[in-house]
């Protein structure tokens, strides 16, 4: 009985010595399994014909005192983002994931130095793992007075291995602190006429939370004297809410909004999403609401860009048809859509996919917006998708036994993507 106590602070001596590498191999995991699954991703992609996609069509709703407009094609949005950065006068704050040296990428530095040059105070940020390829050459043509954070590929995993860790997944553009772009779509030319994907902009005060996130994360990166100063809140509440999930605080509520929506609903819940590798819980208030006599829909692509991706989400189809929840196929080109509804009270539009690398681990931003009737403009584009989409059924449940195999075997994998 005596030796318990010290048995006891042995155990805890061997955890506070094991913890920091268990957190740091987790940290690790994460990018090799995500650069392993583009590896694959690109041979699998050899041959496979680009199709231009859907176009639903733009859609908007007045929320408060502002004016949100809901985009589903990256070619009108990216002549609007740009037509907003050319009529800027005092500030642009832009935060993306990819940022391809094309055509549209291009298009986006000369808009950026012209308004440079008038004056305009600029911070950009960008992903420094997702634009390996990119090479620095491209952002070298930023005017030099343009502020640019890189989020760097290696980073000081010893001041805290899941602080440190995490891709900037998140893409916002705030013009003049009075309209903003979240959503998506990244930058590039690919995503402009072969990906569906959609964005939001906020024309008012709602811009408010989305320079928020942007000047949370930036000033986390900076000293003092390079922050992002912060300005007042037009209003104290808003039926426009912003999350977004910041590592380096180990702040993540974006996973929260979702579950308590699922939660709340006593009607209906569609759901897209690219990827959809969701954790217990997560599946879990899915499940329920079905149970309960909710219309659950989910759609992801038939085949998105990350066969492996693919794979880990048809490893909960099953569990999903017995318990009645819809599965949509999207069939007509690479949806990229973060979207959701519930209840035609409440939507989000963001960047946050359903898995655990989007919820868990990476910068995330959605904006989340109680207001029916922008809720109906988020169904119409749900509705105009489920158009060039599936529904997955029971027959699947008789697949191919060796892709039964297949599924069980990825599980391991959930955790990190």
């Amino acid at each position: 009985m005596g030796s318990t106590p010290r048995n006891l602070r042995q155990g805890i001596q061997r955890l506070r010595t094991i913890a920091p590498w268990a957190a740091a191999g987790v940290a690790c995991a994460v990018p090799l399994t995500v650069g392993a699954s583009m590896a694959i991703d690109l041979v699998q992609k050899r041959g496979r014909k680009q199709r231009n996609a859907p176009r639903p069509g733009t859609f908007h709703a007045d929320v408060e005192d502002s004016r949100l407009s809901i985009y589903t094609d990256g070619s009108t949005l990216y002549d609007d983002m740009l037509d907003e950065i050319g009529s800027a006068t005092e500030s642009i704050q832009m935060e993306t994931f990819i940022w391809k040296n094309d055509e549209v990428g291009q298009k986006f530095i000369d808009a950026f130095n012209a308004a440079a040059k008038r004056g305009v105070d600029i911070h950009l940020i960008y992903d420094g793992f997702a634009n390996l390829t990119i090479p620095r050459s491209f952002y070298d043509q930023l005017d030099e007075s343009i502020k640019v954070l890189r989020l760097p590929v290696a980073r000081k995993l010893w001041k805290g291995p899941v602080r440190q860790s995490g891709f900037n997944h998140s893409k916002i553009l705030v013009i003049d602190n009075d309209v903003a772009f979240v959503g998506g779509f990244n930058i590039g030319s690919l995503y402009a006429r072969h990906w569906r994907d959609t964005h939001l902009k906020a024309a008012g005060p709602g811009t408010w939370g989305l320079r928020q996130s942007i000047a949370q994360m930036w000033n986390e990166f900076h000293d003092s004297d390079e922050q992002i100063e912060w300005v007042a809140p037009t209003a104290w509440e808003s039926k426009l809410r912003v999350s977004a999930n910041l590592p380096i605080q180990l702040v993540y509520p974006i996973r929260s909004m979702y579950i308590n929506a699922f939660e709340r609903a006593q009607d209906r819940i569609w759901l897209t999403t690219p990827y959809f590798i969701p954790d217990q819980q997560l599946l879990k208030a899915l499940i329920d609401a079905a149970a309960r006599g909710v219309d659950v829909r989910v759609m992801v692509p038939r085949e998105s860009n990350h066969i492996l991706g693919d794979y880990l989400s048809r490893g909960f189809f099953e569990e999903m048809l017995r318990s009645e929840v819809t599965v949509l196929l999207y069939d007509a080109a690479m949806i990229h859509s973060k979207i959701a509804t519930v209840d035609g009270k409440w939507s989000t539009i963001g960047t946050a996919n359903i898995d655990r690398l989007s919820l868990s681990f990476n910068y995330e931003t959605n904006v989340e917006v109680i207001d029916p009737d922008f809720a109906a403009e988020v169904e119409k584009t749900f509705l105009s998708d489920a158009e060039h989409s599936r529904v997955l059924g029971r027959d699947w449940l008789d697949r191919h036994p060796l892709a039964q195999v297949v599924e069980f075997a990825l599980r391991p994998m959930r955790p990190f993507l």
